[in-house]
């Protein structure tokens, strides 16, 4: 969205702080759901990618590699928190916080990680559109614990595979119900 001359500064900033929220959150669903579209569109073309330690370059080469490891990551939830957005004209310094879930499978042994990370980005407006201009990610903790999905020890179902379940792109709901 572009600023509008004539319109209120406190409404335009309240506008640009819930579309930076928007590409935070739909990036979080692109990792989800497998769908690397959403996380580059996250991106400005230009965008650099520092991940914690673990990659750092050009945000498409990261996008790419995701798009390679993504689909084989079966359960994993992202859950954006603590958005802080600091507008300083077309730039933004944006820090999130990003609690991750997943179920993993090292020797034969299935567990469950939850990490927290924090996201420092800059954010830059460029024709008319909030994108990540720099990611910087910052690991806060991590805590594996061993698998014990019961479903609330059966109190929520004692038949799982009844259960409609998360999928990755195309096949999970949000997909099926757009259009």
């Amino acid at each position: 969205a572009t600023s509008t001359p004539n319109r209120d500064p406190a409404l335009q900033a309240l506008l640009d702080k819930q579309e930076i929220t928007d590409v935070l959150n739909l990036y979080l669903r692109g990792a989800d759901r497998a769908d690397t579209d959403l996380i580059a569109a996250a991106y400005h073309p230009d965008a650099i990618e520092e991940h914690g330690g673990l990659y750092m370059g050009p945000a498409d080469a990261y996008v790419a590699m995701m798009d390679e490891q993504l689909p084989h990551a079966k359960y994993m939830n992202h859950l954006c928190t603590n958005v802080i957005i600091e507008l300083n004209g077309d730039t933004a310094h944006v820090e999130s916080y990003i609690l991750a879930y997943s179920r993993m499978k090292k020797d034969g042994e299935k567990f469950d990680s939850l990490t927290l990370a924090r996201a420092v980005d800059a954010f830059e407006r460029r024709d008319e559109a909030w994108k990540i201009a720099k990611r910087q990610l910052i690991w806060e903790w991590n805590n594996d614990m061993p698998f014990a999905e019961t479903w609330g020890r059966g109190l929520i179902t004692d038949d799982p595979s009844k259960l409609i379940r998360g999928k990755k792109k195309p096949d999970d709901l949000v997909y099926a119900t757009k259009g």
